[in-house]
């Protein structure tokens, strides 16, 4: 008898987390997720709203004095026990990450690990918050200035569905660090890793008032944004919904953290490792099944290299066998549902009309799935060349395994295409040229270049985009004071 592949596991009930307490009910009810690995019901999902948001607001603003005063070593060591205790479950971890999103299980491990690195780095910071003595002026009263930071007191924080375990760590380390409360709006449609995590993060010694976990949908996100007793939010997800919570931000005049879209390019000289290159930009378009902000979706290659590269990244991407997201060789995952699905398919299909297909261009065959994932939502990883820079395909996210290929003449052409975006994320560079590094890193317009390989990310690195890729930093110092004001003191002697 063949052993049941663990994708067929259940994942039980996802409930918010308010004030401490796990709540059975909540006023929008409840809904199954479906595994996008199988399309079949693995869970249920109970649904906050605005009356789970303001009370969940009430008690983090009750909390929050008793939070900020505690010492900033206690809070260090909270922290640093969160980061011990996810490492202890991080195979636990996992495999929720990989049921409901779909994941590899090898990308949803580095995933659950890069977010307890998140929480190991800003539990350092946690008594190393510090402001600054200003410097007397000859014209000015004698006196003593100097600056204080202060967290903002309730956070409110949106996640996003297709990667919600490291945008835990990018945004709720950090806003613990700094003395903040916490109100997260976790994804419906991937809310049970969020939730294990609230649960570690109780064990691990936070106060109960101080972290609330809500699964819900935008009538629940719109209240956190809009309550008057939420000083700042912290947003990961697409144009369209940042568009709105930024309007509704305005009503109260909060500051809003967004991090958006991506339409990354890698740009590829003659004198680059071609192969190398190719096999790099066919994993990152296929990661998370192509569903992520930062992912390689254009590749732009010199016109002396353009076919070789163009044959080495359609065979790189053609090995990469979709299937069960717990089988050892899965190189591609499900994206996370059937209209996702259908949506890329139309875009391969109008893409297909003007570009040269060379790779993929369809859902995955049945036959070629192991028998627990044939009704999956699964698409082959597509390539196209000849992709015309204005086209809808190379200006627009696709959020799926999608890859534009792009021919360019010189540099100058080649940082007008990187750059022809309304997006401005992140850029690859691959040359061994060290001086067209330094020649090209200042004129391409993204929040980070990354030369001859992959960033691994590390979270004392800022992360963030340039024009529609969002605002503000992730990560590191600025990511840590994205979550203070800074308020400024004078004494006079």
């Amino acid at each position: 008898m063949t052993t049941p592949s663990p994708v067929t596991g259940d994942l039980g009930v996802a409930r918010p987390l308010v004030d401490g307490a796990w709540l059975d009910r909540a006023s929008l009810g409840s809904s199954e997720h479906v595994n996008p690995s199988t399309a079949r019901g693995n869970g249920t999902v109970v649904l906050a709203g605005p009356r789970e948001i303001d009370a969940a607001v009430a008690a983090a603003k009750a909390a929050e004095p008793e939070w900020r005063a505690l010492s900033p070593d206690k809070r260090r060591r909270i922290l640093q026990r969160v980061e011990e205790l996810m490492n202890e479950h991080m195979g636990e971890l996992a495999r929720l990450n990989s049921l409901e999103v779909g994941a590899p299980i090898g990308v949803s491990t580095a995933l659950v690990h890069l977010c307890a690195q998140w929480f190991g780095y800003y539990a350092g910071w946690a008594d190393k918050i510090e402001g600054a003595t200003i410097p007397p002026s000859p014209a000015m009263v004698a006196g003593l200035d100097y600056t204080v930071p202060e967290p903002y007191g309730v956070v409110g924080i949106i996640l996003t569905w297709n990667g919600p375990i490291v945008s835990v760590g990018m945004k709720i380390a950090p806003a613990l660090a700094a003395g903040n409360c916490v109100v997260v709006k976790a994804p419906d449609l991937a809310p049970f890793t969020v939730a294990r995590f609230a649960e570690i993060a109780l064990e691990a010694g936070l106060p109960p008032g101080v972290l609330h976990v809500l699964p819900g949908g935008p009538e629940a996100g719109d209240r956190l944004v809009r309550h008057p007793d939420v000083a700042m939010v912290s947003f990961t997800g697409g144009i369209p919904t940042a568009r709105k919570i930024l309007r509704a931000a305005s009503e109260t005049l909060k500051p809003v953290l967004t991090e958006l879209g991506g339409k990354t390019a890698s740009i590829v000289f003659p004198d680059a490792d071609l192969d190398a290159t190719a096999v790099e930009v066919a994993r990152s378009f296929c990661n998370l099944a192509g569903q992520g902000c930062n992912l390689t979706t254009r590749m732009l290659i010199h016109r002396d290299v353009y076919d070789r590269v163009v044959e080495a990244t359609a065979a790189a991407a053609a090995a990469l066998r979709p299937g069960d997201p717990f089988a050892a060789g899965t190189g591609l995952g499900p994206v996370v549902n059937e209209a996702s699905r259908e949506r890329i398919l139309g875009v391969i299909e109008r893409a297909g009309k003007d570009a040269r297909l060379v790779a993929g261009g369809h859902a995955a065959d049945p036959a070629s799935l192991t028998e627990e994932v044939r009704d999956g939502f699964f698409v082959e990883p597509t390539v196209f060349a000849d992709v015309d820079p204005a086209s809808d395909l190379a200006q627009h996210e696709v959020f799926g395994p999608v890859l534009s290929l792009i021919p360019f003449a010189d540099e100058d052409e080649a940082v007008a295409i990187a750059n022809g975006t309304a997006y401005g994320l992140g850029t690859a560079l691959a040359t061994r040229d060290s001086s067209r590094v330094q020649r090209l890193v200042p004129r391409l317009e993204s929040g980070s270049v990354h030369v001859n390989g992959p960033s691994a990310q590390p979270p004392g690195a800022p992360f963030g985009g340039y024009k529609h890729s969002g605002v503000g930093r992730e990560g590191g110092r600025e990511g840590l004071y994205e979550f203070l004001q800074t308020k400024n003191v004078f004494i006079r002697i």
